[in-house]
Parts: structure tokens; C-alpha cells; sequence
């Protein structure tokens, strides 16, 4: 039995997302949340409170044990990207390009 939760529009390149979401592949809820806690990225204080979003989610929905829970899937897409523009000199200007993520958790039992 599997449980998800998702985040949408995380202002947060999916790339710099990618680096952490890979750490907590197809580890045990615990050991990912270790590794969350211990990580110094932005983007592993939004995936901590996502993966205890998807944690909740099983043990409340699907009566799911806690401790037999693995870290299924992780996906990082990305969202819309926000576009602005930036005064340079001589009258020109450069694009700013600011990337988001949408983000889905999939925790499952060890079976």
C-alpha cells in the first residue's frame, strides 16, 4: 500500500530539488529524515516536512506502520518559471528567470 504527498509550485529550482531528492531514494523513513535533518540544503527542510506530510498521510489513511515505511519515489518536476527583467546598461536589458518545482513523495511498506 502506498501513500504520496505533494508539493506544488516550491520556489526552488528542480535541479538543486534533483541533488536532495536522490539522497532519500528508497530509504526507510527514518533514515531519510536523518539524512534531511543533517543536510544543509534549502531544499531539505521543504522535502523533511513534505516526506512527514507522506508519512501522516499512510499511518492516518491506510492504518500503515511507521517503522516498515520506505521512501518508494521521489519526483521533482518542473513548474511554471517566472520570467523578469533586469535594467543593464545602454538601455538593455537581461531576463531573470526564476525556476520552481512541483514535488510528489511516494512512501510505501517494505513488501
Amino acid at each position: 500500500m502506498e501513500s504520496s504527498a505533494i508539493i506544488r509550485y516550491m520556489r526552488q529550482s528542480p535541479r538543486k530539488v534533483r541533488v536532495v531528492a536522490a539522497q532519500i531514494r528508497g530509504k526507510s523513513v527514518e533514515e531519510a529524515m536523518a539524512i534531511l535533518r543533517l543536510q544543509p540544503r534549502k531544499a531539505a527542510k521543504t522535502l523533511a516536512k513534505l516526506l512527514s506530510s507522506a508519512v501522516a498521510n499512510a499511518e492516518h489513511n491506510k492504518q500503515a506502520d511507521v517503522d516498515d515505511l520506505l521512501v518508494k519515489r521521489v519526483l521533482v518536476d518542473a513548474a511554471p518559471t517566472l520570467k523578469r527583467w533586469m535594467p543593464r546598461a545602454m538601455g538593455r536589458a537581461n531576463r531573470i528567470i526564476k525556476r520552481s518545482s512541483h514535488v510528489t513523495i511516494v512512501v510505501g511498506d517494505s513488501n
